[in-house]
């Protein structure tokens, strides 16, 4: 069993965790309950670990991980000369929707 890394919450953990099991590693959040503990305990070592069960297949679980860490922004420009980054599929200027 190998700690992979932290995560900054319990919600980016579970993600995390879930992403590995459906990529075939299985993999398990620890210091899940611990987040109560900061003031008492320094924060950094009340932060969400994920780890993996299998230590061969820590290179995988880095790789997937990284790739999910690092998700590119989209980036497009619309009919009205406005220049639309992330997520969003419609223009905030004028509405139109993201060309296909």
């Amino acid at each position: 069993m190998r700690r992979l890394t932290c995560a900054p919450n319990i919600a980016i953990a579970a993600l995390w965790v879930d992403a590995l099991r459906h990529s075939g590693i299985e993999a398990s959040m620890q210091r899940y309950f611990l987040g109560a503990a900061a003031g008492e305990l320094p924060p950094d070592q009340c932060l969400p670990e994920v780890w993996i069960i299998d230590d061969a297949q820590e290179s995988e679980a880095r790789d997937l991980l990284h790739a999910l860490q690092n998700v590119p922004q989209r980036r497009w420009a619309c009919a009205c000369g406005e220049i639309v980054e992330g997520g969003f599929e419609a223009c905030w200027q004028c509405g139109l929707p993201m060309p296909g």
